[in-house]
């Protein structure tokens, strides 16, 4: 018996498993980019300022205008510290399994190339300086169809006291399901 249909089927099972690794994920098309972005302070801030950051939108919203679309919110308490508030601190993240947190990096902005799955603070606020590194994660309603949640990185740039604001650097990987946070359109 000839060993050629089985050597045959076998490179065919691998071939095509390698075609489906992705689970049905879309290529991607949205191209990763680098925004510098100003929060101001949920607690001392106008009303009309932006207090919050979506990666669905790649920008910073105002969390009374978007309900429950952004991962984190930016605030101050009296003694002068800055916090970074996930959405479930707040209340208003859903049941998912899957919620937006943050987790803190050692790793400069640059050197963040690709976002962890696990491991992202969803239920307590984050207290941050000038120079911090974070991967960010949504929750899974921004990809529902997917069920996969989205990535970016950001760096802390600037704290302003009296102002009451944050300065931040952001790369948002808009591709669902995809992890890398390198510029351009992302493979992985």
């Amino acid at each position: 018996m000839s060993r050629l249909p089985v050597v045959l089927g076998t490179a065919t099972i691998a071939l095509l498993a390698a075609c489906g690794a992705d689970n049905g994920i879309p290529p991607a098309s949205i191209p990763n980019i680098i925004d510098t972005l100003t929060l101001t302070s949920l607690a001392t801030g106008p009303l009309q300022a932006p207090t919050a950051y979506s990666l669905n939108a790649r920008n910073v919203v105002r969390t009374w205008d978007v309900g429950t679309n952004f991962e984190f919110a930016f605030s101050t308490d009296t003694s002068g510290r800055s916090f970074f508030l996930p959405l479930d601190v707040l209340g208003l993240a859903s049941n998912s399994s899957v919620k937006p947190g943050l987790k803190p990096s050692t790793i400069d902005f640059d050197q963040l190339t690709k976002a962890a799955r696990n491991g992202y603070t969803t239920s307590d606020s984050i207290e941050i300086a000038v120079g911090e590194t974070y991967f960010i994660r949504s929750g899974i309603n921004t990809c529902s169809a997917l069920s996969v949640p989205l990535y970016g990185k950001l760096k802390v740039l600037f704290i302003d006291p009296v102002a009451d604001t944050v300065r931040i650097e952001v790369l948002a990987n808009q591709n669902c399901g995809y992890r890398a946070l390198t510029l351009g359109i992302p493979k992985q």
